[in-house]
């Protein structure tokens, strides 16, 4: 009789993960000391061996890099912050489509002055955040650099049933969680070496991704279409617009400004909040009516608020709409990496 093939029993959840002597592997065991092995029906094999093993129903697969000096500042940041800020950045990508997070794999390039206390604060951090947001470190690379520090990070989710960018049809309305600016308002005050505001910091070097929000908006056959922001309401809604094939059509005066990014210039404020980047919020689109009914029940659940900022149309990319539907540029960019002439 054939048999199906078997994966061996999981270890002991209090099991030390066992690796060969030398001063790596005895890094990637501080890595890994007081993660319980074996606990999770959804890991099947966890770190240890040369690949992790994973089930679920609809596998979701992402990957983030955060690279010293484009993403962070050791002056900036300490290096739990860091960890944390990467793996959140990741996680954030399974939020935009609604998955449940299984766990991370971190690869993590450090000079060799790092390897030490530095390394594993930066690894806490990223561990406490996908232990945050429910899943587990499933294991990773390490490898020396001669500069810069570099953090990625590849995220596992389950979704049986994905929230896609490609949803949205002319119409609907446009949401998005949160308050947006806060990460901006604090970049600008560190970059003209002034003291963030504290909330600012916070939305800075703590960024929350939204992995339970959306698991809850797509329990409720919310979302029609969504995308997590990253790089701005502007450029991210770009993103839903082009792969839906419709106009996304904003009212400045509804953008929900984080309180530290208001200034007296509604200019100002509404710039950080549309191009400053992560804010690692949610904007979906539903059809008009779905969403205010659970407004008040979202906020009681996660502390989070939820707003509508706009409307569906026909056409293309992302505009500013007036009381009498007349279109204008919004005249913020989104951030890219690569920009004309580069490269």
């Amino acid at each position: 009789m054939r048999t199906s093939p078997s994966v061996h029993p999981r270890p002991h959840p209090d099991a030390p993960v066992r690796l060969a002597p030398g001063p790596e592997f005895d890094l990637i065991r501080r890595f890994l000391a007081g993660q319980a092995q074996g606990e999770r029906e959804d890991v099947r094999v966890g770190p240890g061996d040369d690949c992790a093993v994973v089930a679920g129903n609809g596998i979701a697969l992402s990957s983030d890099m955060s690279v010293e000096g484009v993403h962070f500042r050791r002056d900036w940041l300490a290096p739990e912050e860091i960890g944390w800020r990467a793996a959140a950045a990741a996680l954030s990508d399974l939020a935009a489509v609604a998955a449940r997070p299984i766990g991370i794999l971190v690869s993590l390039a450090a000079p060799a002055g790092d390897a030490g206390d530095f390394a594993a604060a930066v690894m806490a951090g990223c561990r406490a955040a996908v232990e945050e947001a429910g899943g587990a470190l499933l294991g990773g690379d390490l490898t020396r650099s001669p500069g810069p520090l570099v953090v990625d990070v590849t995220v596992v989710g389950e979704a049986p049933r994905p929230v896609l960018r490609s949803g949205a049809r002319p119409g609907q309305e446009v949401w998005v969680t949160g308050e947006l600016g806060g990460a901006a308002a604090c970049v600008e005050a560190l970059l003209a070496e002034r003291a963030p505001q504290p909330s600012a910091r916070e939305r800075f070097a703590h960024p929350v991704p939204r992995v339970r929000e959306a698991q809850w908006l797509a329990a409720h056959g919310v979302p029609t279409a969504m995308v997590d922001l990253s790089d701005g309401l502007v450029g991210d809604a770009g993103h839903l617009a082009a792969a839906s094939g419709v106009a996304v059509m904003l009212v400045p005066e509804l953008i929900p400004v984080h309180p530290a990014a208001r200034e007296r210039s509604r200019v100002r404020s509404l710039r950080r909040a549309l191009g400053g980047g992560e804010d690692y919020e949610l904007c979906f689109t539903a059809p008009v009516g779905a969403v205010p009914p659970l407004v008040d029940g979202f906020a009681r659940a996660f502390g989070v608020r939820l707003t509508c900022v706009g409307k569906l149309g026909g056409g293309d990319g992302v505009w500013f709409v007036d009381a009498e539907g007349r279109r204008r540029p919004t005249g913020v960019a989104a951030w890219q990496h690569f920009g004309r002439g580069d490269a």
